[in-house]
């Protein structure tokens, strides 16, 4: 037996693990060799449904709606999916293998065999909402730009690299790095996912079951199913499967700063004048649209969109419902609308920048990710410079709010 296998004696049942490396030659000929060796009852594989669908049919992305993705706000969602791809799919092109090579192996020598075949993991919308929900803003920031590094980094990976991928000692290095750069991250990916993985491995069905995943996986996987079979954990995977509602002021954030940005003016009305008033409202106005615009012309914006963003951003900053990268989303999707050849040539237009400029479904993603930020930008900078206009008031103000409360 390889070092990328474990094989469990778990109350009657043989649960065997099968680490792989997902763009491992070997890997491929290890999963599929060791499944027909063995013959088991069951496969359980590290794949979502939908991760399967979108690796069974090679034309999924023809059929991509981004309009429709913006509107359900899943930009950040699509973006991420994208670029993970991408990564692994750059790793992947010198060892020949693409990536979840290994998983379509173990499906097929499964249904070769007439075995049942059963996707384990967690959904992948769940997961990434679920790390974006738990990264406090810093977190998120080191996230967004880790993804767009990865996108763009041309280091090329030698087979072997790729082999060691699968070593304990190598795994235990990478995951010790994840859990000091972005620790929520990595509680969300591995973590979770080992106690999902184990949970749903364990409620497949027969007595002897092989699970093909990710070799880093393996430690956490393993622990779980024997606290599983000691009776020391349930099965019940309701609390890991949900996106996390939001706590405390977190939750009200989208009302807070809005609120006191229209509080903040109305005072300057007040204590101020017409004429104060009237400057805070032009400045806001002009400050959080031309950041939006600046982050849209940067995106290469049409010049439609560009408008729409310096238009947009003074309402949707004040809006919790809805954000300016959505709406210059969508102009752009429907002023540039997306070809099919856009969608065909998408996984690979996203690892070169030049593709994201050409490809217009990555265009529209380029322009709701840059407005998104510059606008948030523009709001923060915006509501620091009526507070600044405000500050020669603020002893008018307190002798009113005390005069308020003393009657």
């Amino acid at each position: 037996m390889s070092q990328t296998q474990k094989s469990l004696s778990l109350n009657g049942r043989e649960i065997t693990l099968l680490g792989t490396a997902h763009i491992s030659n070997e890997s491929i000929a290890e999963v599929s060799g060791t499944i027909r060796a063995m013959k088991p009852d069951c496969v359980a594989i590290e794949l979502d449904e939908k991760r399967r669908e979108s690796m069974t049919d090679s034309d999924a992305y023809r059929s991509l709606d981004v309009i429709a993705v913006l509107k359900r706000k899943e930009g950040f969602l699509l973006l991420a999916n994208l670029v993970l791809a991408s990564f692994q799919r750059r790793m992947g092109q010198n060892v020949g293998v693409k990536p979840g090579d290994e998983m379509l192996a173990a499906m097929k020598a499964a249904e070769e065999l007439g075995i049942p075949s059963v996707m384990v993991d967690r959904p992948i919308a769940v997961t990434l909402r679920r790390a974006w929900a738990k990264n406090s803003f810093w977190g998120k920031s080191k996230l967004i730009s880790a993804m767009i590094a990865s996108a763009f980094d041309k280091e090329e990976v030698s087979p072997e690299q790729i082999e060691a991928l699968k070593k304990s000692n190598e795994m235990d290095s990478m995951m010790a790095e994840l859990s000091d750069y972005l620790p929520a991250v990595k509680e969300v990916l591995i973590d979770e996912r080992d106690r999902y993985l184990a949970c749903h491995i364990w409620n497949a069905a027969g007595n002897n079951v092989i699970a093909v995943l990710g070799a880093g996986h393996l430690p956490g996987v393993q622990a779980h199913l024997e606290k599983i079979a000691a009776g020391e954990e349930s099965t019940d995977t309701t609390e890991i499967s949900e996106i996390p509602e939001k706590g405390g002021a977190a939750k009200y954030a989208g009302w807070i700063i809005p609120t006191l940005i229209v509080v903040l003016i109305a005072l300057g009305f007040i204590f101020g004048g017409r004429g104060t008033g009237s400057a805070m409202v032009g400045s806001w106005i002009l400050v959080t649209g031309t950041f939006a615009a600046i982050g849209t012309l940067i995106a290469g914006g049409h010049p439609l969109t560009i408008l729409t963003a310096f238009v947009g951003a003074p309402i949707t900053s004040l809006s919790p419902f809805i954000g300016i990268g959505m709406l210059t989303g969508i102009v752009q999707a429907v002023i540039c609308k997306p070809k099919v050849s856009d969608m065909e040539t998408i996984q690979d237009d996203v690892m070169k920048l030049k593709g994201w400029y050409s490809n217009r479904i990555l265009r529209v993603l380029l322009v709701f990710l840059l407005s998104s930020i510059t606008g948030s930008i523009g709001t923060f900078v915006a509501g620091a410079g009526i507070l600044k206009a405000l500050s020669r008031f603020f002893s008018k103000i307190g002798a009113w709010f005390l005069g308020v409360f003393a009657k």
